[in-house]
């Protein structure tokens, strides 16, 4: 591909996302708030930017990742932002997990600088970020779309343009509302079955045969049934998802009571200061609650 791309935003995701492009021989230049991250992919042979006006003033599509509504705000639409920097025929790519209604904002700013945007977010964790096989749901238009299918694809294995601007911010919300739900019921299971005598590793091996399978318990089982919570993906960013997706429902008269209760957990999880755990740890507050460790006995 030969547009030129900036990344803005290298953190757990985004830095094993930049050195993807990178590899696959695209031409980049990065920001981000942590300097070493730049660093390092400067080392792999990116271009490092002072600003995000400074990336897009050098590249023809830009992608941003980055962690909440108020990044992507001051990244994309700040006095130094993408919009301020950005020629006209500028993309804009979004693959943070944000509010539709931020997304819809950014799209019509870019607009009107006569640039385009897409809501671009991603499923699959750190591991699909490293793996370059991650879930990408696309709102925007259909062109847009097309052009930036190059990079989708080096990014991602599963790429589906969903809708209008925020569609893409739509659908991850029901991702997270699935992702959230399938950590929970796998804690209650681990809790129950190791509780009655059985060993995590043993439920998490006859779940896997059969329909209580998933990619959540492929991924997440082993680090739940080891108690290992490193984050591939945070406690206090999952809290933040699920908070879009029970406004969405506000908003469309939907009601979400399961989601409403995941979101309670992981409010509860962050009170007692696991907010940079992993959204595995969800098992901690089961565990809690039935006075019981997992593998460990009674706590």
């Amino acid at each position: 591909m030969t547009a030129r791309v900036g990344f803005i935003g290298l953190g757990v995701m985004g830095r094993p996302m930049a050195e993807n492009l990178l590899a696959a021989g695209v031409s980049l230049t990065v920001h981000s708030r942590s300097a070493g991250p730049v660093d390092e992919v400067v080392r792999g042979g990116a271009r490092r930017a002072k600003s995000p006006a400074e990336v897009a003033a050098v590249a023809d599509i830009t992608i941003l990742m980055l962690p909440d509504d108020d990044a992507v705000e001051a990244v994309a639409l700040g006095d130094r932002g993408v919009v301020a920097g950005a020629d006209p025929g500028h993309l804009l790519i979004d693959m943070s997990t944000v509010s539709p209604g931020l997304a819809r904002r950014v799209a019509a700013e870019m607009e009107q600088a006569g640039g385009d945007f897409l809501d671009a977010p991603v499923s699959g964790g750190d591991v699909g970020a490293k793996a370059g096989t991650l879930s990408i749901m696309v709102g925007g238009r259909y062109d847009a779309f097309t052009r930036a299918r190059p990079l989708f694809e080096i990014l991602g294995a599963t790429i589906v343009h969903v809708g209008d601007h925020g569609s893409g911010q739509v659908v991850k919300a029901c991702n997270q509302i699935v992702v959230a739900l399938t950590i929970e019921a796998l804690a209650e299971a681990l809790v129950l079955g190791s509780k009655s005598g059985v060993a995590p590793e043993t439920v998490l091996e006859v779940l896997s045969g059969g329909l209580a399978n998933s990619r959540v318990l492929e991924v997440r089982g082993p680090n739940m049934a080891q108690h290992t919570f490193d984050p591939g993906f945070a406690i206090a960013l999952h809290h933040k998802d699920l908070g879009i997706a029970l406004s969405e429902a506000r908003a469309a008269g939907v009601s979400l009571p399961a989601t409403a209760l995941a979101d309670q957990m992981l409010a509860s999880i962050r009170q007692h200061g696991g907010g940079g755990l992993d959204h595995s740890a969800i098992l901690t507050h089961l565990e809690r609650l039935s006075e019981h460790r997992i593998g460990g006995g009674d706590e």
